[in-house]
């Protein structure tokens, strides 16, 4: 198998484990507290990008931080890289919730978001976050 099918494999893969943790999470936060969806969203967002950014740079991109500071600073940049990915997916859920008015729409809106998130989100990652580094010819 040619790299670039390996990792569109693991990629899809990995995006279908951080969905099912997120909408997961959401599940569990809104049985908690029934009414408060906007912390359900908050919850599953966060508890996604931490297991997103543990299997993406192990398995994707092959990062080896070069110690605690390093790692954490490359986590800030990966959330960064996040955001708009984050407001494209949140705003497929909302739109489906504010649009039908269920929880299953609501989460099918979250999940086609997320999808379209997570395709931009892998262009932004490997351009600016887990790049290596360029090493440039004596002249």
């Amino acid at each position: 198998m040619s790299d670039p099918v390996r990792v569109a494999l693991l990629y899809t893969l990995f995006c279908v484990i951080a969905i099912a943790v997120n909408i997961g999470s959401q599940e569990l936060a809104l049985r908690l507290w029934p009414s408060i969806i906007w912390l359900s969203i908050i919850i599953g967002t966060g508890t996604g990008l931490i297991v997103k950014y543990i299997l993406d740079k192990r398995f994707i991109f092959r990062f080896k931080p070069q110690n605690a500071g390093h790692d954490s600073q490359t986590f800030v940049l990966y959330t960064a890289m996040g955001l708009a990915t984050t407001a494209i997916f949140w705003g497929f859920e909302y739109g489906f919730w504010w649009m039908f008015e269920t929880t299953q729409m609501r989460y099918l809106g979250g999940i086609i978001g997320l999808v379209i998130g997570y395709f931009a989100k892998y262009h932004l990652d490997k351009a600016f976050v887990f790049k290596t580094p360029q090493t440039h010819p004596s002249a």
